[in-house]
Formats: structure tokens, sequence, C-alpha cells
């Protein structure tokens, strides 16, 4: 139960998360600016804190979703967290290294995580780009 109720609420954060994205509140109407590369900062952190936290707590409830090429038996709690967090970080900037692979749901879940990493920037300079158009 409390796996699901963990699952519910980091969706719900990095849902909220990216609908600041697409909410009509403004951003600065600049290309560069401090504003603007904070924005980006948290939002892509809520995004791969989350679906880090998603591979190891699916992973700490008996679901193995990565695999990495060391022995995956003697693996302590520690490791799981840096191989999650890793993980998501290498899926959301880019299409990873090949050194830690999904399988099973975990591979939905990277995909879903590798189209959102995907879409931000798009959405940001589409928004910046709007929001500066309506200024002038």
């Amino acid at each position: 139960m409390i796996l699901y109720i963990s699952l519910v609420l980091i969706l719900l954060c990095m849902i909220m998360s990216l609908q600041s994205l697409f909410t009509s509140k403004r951003i600065k109407g600049k290309w560069v600016s401090i504003e603007n590369m904070i924005y980006l900062v948290f939002l892509y952190g809520t995004i791969m804190i989350g679906f880090g936290l998603i591979y190891i707590i699916l992973d700490l409830n008996g679901h193995i979703v990565l695999i990495e090429e060391t022995s995956y038996l003697e693996v302590s709690f520690l490791d799981r967290l840096e191989t999650g967090f890793y993980f998501s970080a290498m899926t959301l900037f880019s299409v990873g290294y090949g050194d830690i692979a999904p399988i099973g749901i975990g591979r939905m879940i990277a995909v879903i995580e590798a189209l959102i990493g995907y879409v931000i920037p798009t959405a940001f300079v589409a928004r910046v780009v709007f929001d500066i158009d309506q200024q002038t």
C-alpha cells in the first residue's frame, strides 16, 4: 500500500512541475536569463529525482527494473540509490551510455522519461518565443 501511495505522490509532484511549463504564468521574456535557467534546473531536477525514486521504490519492492554490468544480488541500498538517480539522469538528458539497461516495466518508464526529456526544451523555447511575440 505504501508503494502505491509513494508512486502516486511522486507522479503528482512531477505532473505539477511539468504543468508549470504549460500554464499561462509568465517566464521572463528574454532568451537567456538567470530566472529561466533556475526554472529549468528545478524542472529537470524534479523530473530526474521523481523518476529516480520510481526506479528505486520498484527495485526495493522486488521489481527488477534496471540491470547493471555488476552482480545485482550484492548491491547495497546506497548503490541502488546511486544507480537509480544515475540512470534517470542519463535517460532524461540523453539516450544513455548503455552501462545500465532497463528491463520489464522499467523499459516503459524509461521511454516516458526520455520523451519528457525531449519535450521540455521544445516546450520551453516555444513558450519563450510565444511570450516575446505577445510583448511586441
